[in-house]
């Protein structure tokens, strides 16, 4: 009954969103975290204390993905008042106006790049809506970037998902590294399939096929670096692989290697250096904030985190609201329990890199205070119903994983482990996926079910390195289904009421991943691992 009560609220979610005349994400995720309190309450007996303070925890979390998801939109409504958005479709058309090329030098290499430096959901806003500004179909792009933005997501924030996701295992540096080599090296596999079935969204075929040599030179000039990083580095493989793959790819696109030969429509639209430059400051100083703020090696990342008491307050019975000289606001002590929340103002990718950049930018383009105005107004109404969504989904969250080892979350992960035993390898990597099915994040995922993977895989004498591995394989792979994750991309293009559908479609390559991944596992790894 447990099992069933776990899993149930995940059925009916699913049911909601896909079915004919599915609900909205902001409808359907706020009624099943009704559904998961009313379990938690009546079936799981939880107190109500427990229950109050995991959902005002929630609605301090929420803040993280709704202010990303601000932040994105108003990069997005700023270069398209400013011109930013036309100057760089031109300029991307005049490098070659191929459609593919296009596809995967922003929605592949760039995005690569972008997750890298920063996770968070923001490669597919920031790359997203410079594809739609190409002239490509909204609900296609969305889709195309939740496929895309995979393969990168276990290095993603500098390594995060390494590094500090499977950090609660007490690990020694060895093995962690030895679990991000093979975590790569499944990616790299599974990235001769993933970018092209994520093209097939957009483009078709025959398309594809007349360009494929370009595509797997911009995919091989991305994953080659990736992985041979990752044989010495769990931080940088993204990052560094999507810059040299972002380079390769706009060089040979320019080149016209492995393209088929386009007409340009706009052969008039001259892009002149000045406007063009103009053009790539405010996303060339976005994506320097975001690494200058990222990189471990540099003072900044540690200042911006620093949680360092600097003024506080009781308030009441609700808890101790805490400021850190980082600007780390946190709740401590929620109802009296041991539940904290906090939000962190100046890492978390909104405040900086977004707002800043466009209000740097903003004197640059000589933009006028009503045109400002609008931009911020936009920016805000567009973000209303993501904040609903996501509100229902941090609650549905938050209560699945009370408990501890007993939590519904990991209720479903043993039961399933249990179930397959010695052919875990084989299923592995869906439950990392399910992890970000729920949490939206690749590095929640490898904390909550990290345990349960390397017990799996001690009782049944697999290898810790290999299941670890694809367990985070599996969250990243789960970023195409996640709900966050397509709650944000529909918010910064502006898409109404289409997440199911978006569901539907993407699921099959998550699927597909899954499959190829437990092949890599059991047939190529064991050729270059000691597993």
């Amino acid at each position: 009954m447990a099992l069933f009560f776990s899993l149930f609220p995940i059925v009916l979610l699913i049911y909601l969103m896909v079915k004919r005349n599915a609900l909205p994400s902001y409808v359907a995720l706020p009624w099943i975290a009704v559904v998961i309190l009313i379990i938690q309450l009546i079936y799981f007996e939880t107190d109500i204390t427990t229950v109050s303070a995991n959902i005002m925890a929630a609605l301090i979390a929420v803040q993280t993905p709704i202010t990303v998801i601000f932040g994105a939109i108003l990069f997005n409504r700023f270069s398209e008042i400013s011109g930013v958005t036309n100057t760089l479709r031109k300029w991307l058309a005049k490098i070659n106006p191929n459609p593919v090329a296009q596809l995967m030098i922003i929605g592949w290499a760039f995005a690569f790049m972008i997750e890298g430096a920063s996770g968070f959901g923001t490669p597919a806003a920031i790359a997203a809506p410079i594809l739609v500004g190409l002239g490509f179909p909204a609900l296609r792009v969305a889709m195309l970037a939740l496929v895309m933005n995979s393969v990168p997501v276990s290095f993603g924030a500098v390594g995060t998902p390494t590094w500090f996701g499977f950090a609660p295992l007490k690990l020694a540096q060895s093995q962690i590294l030895e679990i991000g080599s093979i975590t790569a090296v499944i990616h790299f596999f599974a990235a001769f399939v993933i970018p092209v079935m994520a093209l097939l969204f957009v483009v078709d075929a025959r398309k594809i096929r007349k360009n494929i040599l370009f595509v797997y030179i911009s995919i091989l000039a991305c994953v080659i670096p990736y992985v041979a990083i990752a044989f010495f580095n769990y931080e940088f493989p993204a990052l560094v692989g999507g810059a040299i793959g972002l380079l390769v790819s706009v060089l040979v696109a320019n080149k016209g290697i492995g393209l088929e030969k386009e007409e340009n429509n706009d052969i008039d639209d001259k892009v002149s250096a000045s406007e063009l430059n103009k053009a790539l400051f405010p996303t060339g100083l976005l994506i320097a904030i975001l690494i200058v703020t990222r990189l471990p090696q540099l003072p900044f990342k540690a200042m911006l985190n620093d949680a360092t008491h600097w003024f506080g307050v009781q308030l009441g019975s609700l808890g101790y609201f805490d400021i850190s000289y980082g600007l780390v606001f946190s709740l401590n002590r929620i109802f009296g329990t041991t539940i904290n929340a906090d939000y962190k103002l100046l890492y978390v990718p909104a405040l900086i890199p977004f707002v800043v950049t466009v209000l740097i930018a903003v004197p640059l383009f000589k933009m006028s205070f009503n045109q400002v105005k609008t931009v911020f107004q936009d920016s805000l109404h567009q973000t209303r119903n993501p904040f609903l969504a996501l509100v229902g989904a941090l609650i549905m969250v938050k209560l699945m994983l009370v408990g501890g080892d007993n939590s519904m979350v990991k209720i479903i992960g043993k039961s399933f482990a249990e179930a397959t035993g010695q052919y875990w390898t084989i299923f592995a990597a869906y439950l990392g996926a399910i992890g970000s099915f729920f949490s939206g994040s690749n590095t929640v995922s490898n904390l909550t079910f990290g345990s349960v993977q390397m017990s799996t895989a001690e009782l049944t004498g697999l290898s810790t390195s290999l299941i670890l591995a694809l367990q985070s394989v599996g969250g990243a792979m789960g970023n195409m289904v996640c709900i966050n994750n397509i709650v944000a991309v529909c918010s910064v293009l502006n898409i109404n009421n289409q997440e199911g559908t978006i569901i539907k479609k993407t699921i099959v390559p998550m699927l597909v991943y899954g499959v190829i991944a437990a092949i890599v596992a059991l047939t190529i790894v064991p050729l270059l691992f000691k597993v």
